[in-house]
């Protein structure tokens, strides 16, 4: 907690902020409020973490606010052939692509999208037309005077 002159001259208390992330025993930051902050991510490792916040008003209440969430600084890996959680069994074909962000002066077209074969909706439909297009030329030429 600590007392601020505000624009009349008179003091007022403020809400301080710790900011944690995991279990850690020492915060990452200790601001008073209102606070912008900036959380480095490449310090941590690629995985899922949780930002915890409590906040400590001047009376000594304290508010606790823990937002989950998952870092991915390395490489993208993009997996197609297997869903996540998937019952198999026999040989699995697998197409896997990993890129990198690089960095932002560069970019690198080789390897930053991921191949993916057609889906089977798309060969649905071109079956679909293919057959309407020869059913329709059975039917003009059958039906055609001669």
């Amino acid at each position: 907690m600590e007392m601020i002159l505000n624009k009349t001259g008179a003091t007022e208390a403020r809400s301080s902020v710790l900011i944690f992330v995991d279990d850690e025993p020492k915060p990452v930051a200790d601001f008073i409020s209102p606070v912008n902050f900036e959380l480095d991510t490449t310090k941590l490792v690629d995985g899922k973490h949780t930002l915890k916040i409590i906040s400590r008003d001047p009376d000594g209440r304290e508010g606790i606010r823990l937002i989950p969430f998952e870092v991915q600084n390395g490489p993208a890996i993009a997996i197609e052939g297997i869903k996540e959680n998937a019952i198999v069994d026999g040989v699995l074909p697998l197409m896997i692509n990993a890129y990198g962000k690089g960095n932002s002066q560069n970019f690198h077209i080789v390897g930053s999208e991921s191949p993916r074969s057609i889906p089977s909706w798309v060969w649905m439909i071109i079956i679909g037309f293919f057959g309407w297009a020869m059913y329709y030329l059975i039917s003009y030429l059958h039906l055609r005077p001669q």
